[in-house]
């Protein structure tokens, strides 16, 4: 399987059914993406595929063969991506287990609507944060839709 991860080319000699989850954090060694529910639900490992969020847990590396892929690493080698400048900002997380799924999709929604209303985010987070700091969330995403 080969695809693009981060930008650079990536190849996975494996069972192609394995999530890609397993394959961003055992194969190539990222470990920002999280594990966990292991059935899609609660967004922790979400990452872009060709710019649109995914949860990984699910999707099989066979799904992204020939495309790219771009985890919490990729977004910004140096944390100066809008959205983790208004994470910041706006002091988002607590126990940050789920932050950078919450960040791959508020970085996806952005690139959709460039200043979403609170029903378009509603529609498109749907993450879960343990902390329950969704309306710090909100607010950081209404900060990084201004920068």
């Amino acid at each position: 399987m080969r695809f693009t991860l981060n930008g650079r080319p990536f190849e996975f000699d494996g069972d192609t059914e394995t999530p890609l989850l397993w394959v961003i954090r055992d194969a190539a060694r990222l470990t920002g993406t999280k594990y966990g529910c292991g059935i899609g639900a609660c967004g922790a490992c979400t990452v872009h595929l060709e710019g649109a969020a995914m949860r990984s847990c699910v999707l099989p590396v066979s799904a992204v063969e020939g495309k790219a892929v771009t985890t919490i690493e990729g977004l910004s080698p140096d944390r100066s991506h809008p959205v983790q400048r208004a994470w910041i900002q706006k002091d988002v997380p607590q126990c940050g287990y789920c932050q950078s799924g919450m960040v791959m999709a508020t970085a996806a929604l952005l690139a959709q609507h460039k200043a979403p209303t609170d029903a378009q985010i509603d529609q498109a987070i749907t993450n879960l944060c343990r902390c329950a700091t969704y309306q710090r969330i909100r607010e950081a995403i209404h900060a990084a839709a201004e920068q």
